[in-house]
């Protein structure tokens, strides 16, 4: 092979390498390009869908249309709107009033130590007891919970006084109460199982249907306006004759039963 046509091999054999580093260069370019636009397509995504969550969160929710329902007050409550709901016998001359939410982990804690021994004071006439049912830990967590077990617990009292007991009862029990960050009473079917638990309630068509169809929903939402309307700023809080029954600290609900019968005694004689 002559000189000449080994210089030509590569002459040519560089231009080749030139223009394939070129297309290289072009398609490094391309995928660059592309990187970016992709990149500004997530965060235009991103924005975009936190700006539709956004105005999600701030679209009127189930529970703000209930206000404008027609208010059906479960039986064996009195009052405007049916929100006094006090349990006892008549002959009882004083009323514990007791302000609960039903998701809080404390209420569950007193009903569990001290529920027992409360129900065995309303049933031998030593007081009655006022229920003021809250809902404030949904507004500070955007949830349904305390609304929805508040209806239940309605549905419940429309059955019967001892039905809403032994249904709050079984709402605050170790097996069924939920930590108070899970929203699980938000569920109409989780409300419906625990209520199987209760005799009173267990297959009964009236109180699923109730609770299924919201029936005692604006009956909640008026109920937690006279817990706002109450100045009482935390649950649970017991009160007999407007004073605040506080265990052995002074401040705090008595959440054992010594310091209960112990606030119970002091407030019966006061």
């Amino acid at each position: 092979m002559s000189k000449r046509n080994s210089q030509t091999a590569k002459t040519a054999a560089r231009e080749r390498l030139r223009e394939e580093r070129e297309r290289q260069a072009k398609r490094d370019r391309a995928k660059r390009q592309l990187v970016v636009v992709g990149a500004v397509v997530a965060v235009v995504g991103a924005v975009g869908g936190i700006s539709y969550a956004v105005m999600q969160s701030g679209k009127p929710g189930y529970w703000d249309g209930v206000k404008d329902q027609k208010l059906v007050k479960p039986a064996n409550t009195t009052g405007k709107d049916g929100t006094s709901v006090v349990i006892g016998k008549d002959e009882a001359k004083k009323t514990l009033t007791i302000y609960e939410d039903p998701r809080c982990p404390i209420c569950a804690h007193l009903e569990q130590a001290v529920g027992p021994t409360m129900k065995k004071d309303i049933d031998d006439g030593k007081y009655k007891v006022e229920f003021i049912g809250a809902t404030f830990i949904d507004n500070a967590s955007n949830g349904e919970g305390s609304k929805n077990a508040l209806s239940s617990l309605g549905a419940a009292l429309n059955v019967s006084p001892e039905a809403f007991l032994a249904y709050k009862e079984a709402l605050y029990s170790t097996k069924w109460h939920p930590e108070e960050t899970d929203d699980k009473f938000k569920d109409d079917s989780y409300l419906i199982k625990i209520a199987n638990t209760v005799p009173a309630l267990k297959g009964n068509a009236t109180f699923e249907k109730a609770v299924k169809g919201g029936t005692f929903d604006r009956w909640a939402l008026e109920m937690s306006k006279k817990f706002d309307k109450s100045g009482v700023q935390g649950t649970p809080t017991l009160k007999m004759d407007g004073k605040t029954l506080t265990g052995g600290d002074g401040q705090n609900a008595p959440m054992t039963v010594p310091e209960f019968n112990t606030a119970i005694e002091k407030a019966l004689k006061g």
